[in-house]
């Protein structure tokens, strides 16, 4: 049988990322790095994809779970080991090219695995090295008088000469399947740690007169190993701008390519133009036309063609804006979808609804999508209004054309064509503020009416006041009196003596008065 097949090694501790996960497990630009790795090997369309675990194996086998066969390195003793332990695994049959590639070197294309397959069948060769042109890799490659790799030294055991070599070993092989069996089987741990190391096999191959060549990388950035979370890092930044280049390719315009963030399977239609400090994560697929601004999430969404979106919007898993949707800053949208020509301006939340075509949502409309144990869905028919702060308690319909009054909290459905009002009257409590801050209170707005109202012309002030004094109208008249008596204090009671007094000299003045009138009397006579 001969055939190809790839050998990935992950079964590393990864102590120095310093993490309870497995270091493969560790994402880049919205995959783990082993899932970047076993990408571009499927592109090589390998008979045989072998992953070797090791530290969290489970969990590693559960993650890609039928994306590969997996073989356990239960004690980790180098390289070597590691490949002797999946390598039974091809059988002994196997008789093709075999890949050795690492969980943690995620950047690798697939194009320049492709070119090493082209460079072993051009020269026949029996097994090739992938070399970088970089001093960080310890590995030196030598080469011999014709150009062929003669053997790899360690920067620690080089001379002068051999540290002034730039080119270095990634540590990326192609083998043929009968030289990486025998070259294993060689393999002695000749080192302080006691490992098997896969460099051996190297000068195993050169030793034994076989035909080793060296490939040299194009980018430097693609054998970057990571082995901390500051590598972590510069591999994915160097990922993002990979991603924004390619989107450029295709049509794609960023205001600041450096200052997005774009996961390695968004896809993006042409003329569409991406603001700067964008996040796109997951599957998310945006349509042609769309302008993206600053400061928006998008996670795993559609977006169709001639879609705009924020400043400063999120768009939450499973969310569908159709064509010519319009969505303001600092609007939530999960799990919904807007029909087309839909708009949610600003300051809003629309969860788990279904919105029709041409609907408004105002600023601070809610839909109100969990009672606190339970997601429920609701439903906004094509043309509906939505006022400002209104909430739509789902589950709940709104007909096409229905409108719901700004403030109103909806509980139950809007028929078609019909106002829905779900707001207590307004009252006003004038005076309240004045008297809660002890100072007085200004008019109150029935006497600022009344005054306006009252207001009368120059002429027809001093007419009104000359008949006023004149003429005063019976109702007036019987008020005013009404008024007096209310303030005129009633007469006291008198007592007994006093009544008794008050008659005595009643008495005594009427018989003065009639003796003083029969003295005149006589002297007339």
């Amino acid at each position: 049988m001969s055939d190809f097949a790839v050998i990935v090694l992950a079964a590393g501790q990864g102590t120095r990322m310093k993490s309870r996960r497995a270091k493969v497990l560790h994402e880049l630009c919205g995959q783990p790095m082993l899932a970047h790795v076993l990408r571009a090997a499927r592109r090589l369309d390998p008979a045989r994809l072998l992953v070797v675990v090791g530290r969290d194996a489970d969990a590693v086998r559960t993650r890609f779970a039928g994306e590969a066969e997996f073989v356990l390195q239960a004690e980790q003793r180098g390289t070597g080991h590691a490949v002797q332990v999946a390598e039974p695994s091809l059988g002994d049959g196997f008789s093709g090219d075999v890949l050795v590639l690492y969980g943690d070197t995620p950047l690798l294309r697939p194009e320049t695995l492709e070119h090493m397959r082209a460079v072993k069948r051009e020269r026949r060769a029996d097994l090739v090295v992938l070399t970088a042109e970089t001093r960080n890799i310890p590995g030196i490659i030598v080469r011999d008088a014709e150009g062929r790799v003669a053997r790899i030294v360690e920067s620690q055991d080089a001379t002068p000469e051999e540290l002034a070599i730039e080119e270095r070993n990634t540590g990326v092989y192609l083998f043929d399947a009968g030289l990486l069996r025998d070259g294993l089987a060689a393999l002695r741990p000749n080192n302080a740690q006691g490992e098997l190391y896969l460099t051996d096999v190297i000068g195993w191959a050169v030793a034994k007169g076989l035909r080793v060549e060296g490939t040299s990388i194009e980018d430097v950035d693609e054998c970057m190993g990571i082995n901390t979370r500051a590598q972590l890092a510069d591999a994915a930044a160097c990922l993002r701008r990979r991603i924004a280049r390619g989107l450029m390719d295709e049509g794609v315009s960023f205001v600041d390519p450096d200052s997005v963030y774009i996961d390695v399977d968004v896809r993006i239609g042409r003329d569409s133009l991406i603001e700067p400090g964008v996040v796109i994560t997951g599957d998310s697929v945006l349509g042609e036309n769309v302008h993206v601004k600053a400061g928006c999430v998008i996670e795993e969404s559609r977006l169709d063609d001639d879609v705009t979106i924020g400043p400063s919007a999120h768009l939450r898993p499973h969310s569908h804006l159709m064509r010519g949707v319009k969505v303001g800053n600092y609007v939530e949208v999960k799990n919904s979808t807007l029909g087309p020509g839909s708009k949610a301006a600003h300051l809003g939340y629309i969860g788990d609804a279904d919105v029709g075509a041409d609907v408004n949502f105002s600023c601070g409309a809610i839909v109100v999508n969990y009672d606190g144990y339970e997601k429920h869905r609701s439903t906004i028919g094509d043309h509906a209004f939505i006022g400002c702060n209104a909430n739509l308690v789902s589950p709940v319909r709104v007909a096409d054309h229905g409108f719901v009054a700004a403030g109103s909290t909806i509980t139950k459905d809007v028929p078609e064509d019909a106002l829905a009002v779900a707001r207590d009257r307004q009252r006003n409590i004038e005076g309240w503020v004045a008297r809660r801050e002890g100072r007085a209170p200004a008019r109150t707005s029935a006497e600022a009416a009344g005054s306006v109202a009252e207001r009368p012309t120059k002429n027809k002030a001093k007419a009104t006041k000359s008949s006023s004094r004149k003429t005063k109208s019976p109702a007036r008249a019987k008020k005013k009196a009404a008024t007096s008596r209310k303030q005129s204090p009633a007469p006291a009671k008198k007592s007994g003596a006093k009544k008794k007094s008050a008659a005595k000299k009643r008495a005594t003045g009427r018989k003065a008065v009639a003796k003083k009138s029969k003295k005149k009397s006589s002297a007339r006579r």
